[in-house]
């Protein structure tokens, strides 16, 4: 009985504990960094959301992450940026002129390949793909050469479509979802370590072309001042009304602007993250939530019922990474900027499997606490670690160098935590913080 009601009792528990710590947060650093970090609390629980559609709903092991959450980012730049006209003045021929030749070979391959069927059709395929890569090349090069002089040092490239930034978070999740049914086509069938391994290197390969693609994405020139859906805080700052209600809460209109800003984006993330939870909730407690599971349970016996196996995997695999993208584009977009060298492992694969293991796979209440606890651990993790330091080299006597090594080691410190956190977690609670629930009802 008491582990029923501790069962019970533990989700809320848990949540008010995190609740709590953003209140100190605000209450004793500032709220202005307790809406920052609350933020990016909610970004990283869709992300994890994310993962948990396809590990913990499916057990598919896919370490590729950051690259999904990279194409997401790219749909805001794609999406809200105006075009850079002159840009498109000079290269929209070639462009055009590369994707047809891309068509044709891709037309011409397929042809081949199901109206002939002679000895020799690998080899001619390879003659067509060889052929249209150099043709695509002829046009194609001129071209992006041609966009990337347009002012290269604040445009050089083609810029967007102008259109409201939100749109862009549905784009990124089609991008995302529209490259994880490409990726999952070829590497589904594949074993899960060979699956882990296919989905990192083509997630680096993602990554790459954005970041060398400088007609596309400005590459590692990186694209700022892009559109927010809230108020600016200059704008704000400037607005006599807005000027008079700090003076009537007794506060510099700085930091509320700061606080009106970020307050108004944990409004539009919580309704995204309320609805996504939504969604995964239906499907996870619906036949083909549990359908999923015994898939992932066991994989032959639901085989001999007759269910696609690889099919229901590409289904799982494709939505997963669908939310990683509207993530990602809900990322760029609360930065306002696109740095695509940011996007490393630690960040958005490492730390998003983390949060997973810790709040519970296969509950989406469970990936969304991971997300909260092992971000806010994350950020705050420097600054505890600078008062650690601080503190002992205050307490006993070391050299100057010394003293100088533990303070600037003290970043460090969160990769310490994320381990010690990680194995006391699968050691006392090796099923998450909140424990995957089981199904309740037999498999249809």
């Amino acid at each position: 009985m008491r582990t029923v009601e501790t069962s019970n009792y533990r989700m809320p528990l848990l949540y008010a504990a995190m609740a709590l710590a953003l209140i100190l947060v605000g209450v004793f650093q500032s709220w202005t960094v307790a809406l920052a970090i609350f933020n990016l609390c909610m970004i990283s629980a869709i992300m994890a959301l994310g993962v948990n559609i396809q590990w913990g709903y499916a057990g598919l092991f896919n370490v590729g992450i950051m690259g999904f959450a990279a194409l997401g980012g790219s749909a805001a730049i794609i999406v809200s940026m105006p075009p850079v006209t002159e840009a498109w003045a000079v290269g929209w021929q070639g462009l055009g002129l590369a994707a047809l030749m891309l068509v044709i070979t891709i037309a011409a391959a397929i042809f081949l390949r199901r109206r002939y069927s002679g000895s020799g059709r690998n080899i001619l395929t390879a003659a067509i793909i060889i052929a249209g890569y150099f043709a695509i090349r002829h046009f194609a090069d001129p071209a992006t050469d041609a966009i990337e002089a347009v002012n290269p040092t604040s445009q050089g490239y083609l810029g967007g479509m102008g259109l409201p930034v939100m749109l862009s978070w549905i784009v990124g999740g089609l991008f995302a979802a529209a490259a994880a049914y490409l990726i999952g086509r070829v590497t589904l069938g594949l074993r899960s370590d060979y699956l882990a391994i296919a989905t990192l290197g083509i997630s680096e390969i993602i990554l790459s072309v954005l970041k060398n693609e400088n007609w596309l994405t400005r590459g590692v020139k990186n694209v700022t001042d892009i559109p927010r859906p809230v108020p600016d805080e200059l704008d704000l700052q400037r607005s006599e009304w807005f000027a008079n209600l700090a003076v009537q809460l007794d506060m510099p209109v700085s930091v509320l602007s700061s606080i009106a800003v970020r307050g108004a984006f944990a409004v539009i993330f919580i309704v995204v993250l309320v609805l996504i939870m939504i969604l995964c909730e239906r499907a996870l407690n619906s036949p083909w939530g549990r359908m999923m599971r015994a898939i992932r349970d066991n994989r032959d016996s639901a085989a001999a019922m007759g269910k696609d196996i690889t099919g229901r995997h590409l289904q799982v695999f494709v939505l997963g990474s669908a939310v990683v993208g509207i993530a990602g584009a809900m990322l760029v977009t609360l930065d306002g900027q696109f740095t695509p060298t940011t996007y490393i492992p630690l960040r958005y694969t490492f730390l998003i499997w983390v949060m997973v293991i810790v709040g519970g796979s296969g509950n989406n209440f469970g990936a969304v606490l991971g997300g909260f606890v092992i971000w806010f651990v994350w950020i705050q993790a420097e600054p505890a670690g600078l008062w650690l330091m601080r503190a002992i080299t205050d307490t006993f006597t070391f050299g100057p160098a010394m003293q100088s090594h533990l303070v600037d080691s003290a970043p460090h410190l969160r990769m310490l935590l994320m381990g010690v956190i990680l194995l006391t977690v699968m050691r006392f609670s090796p099923r998450g913080l909140i424990p995957e629930k089981s199904a309740a009802k037999p498999l249809r």
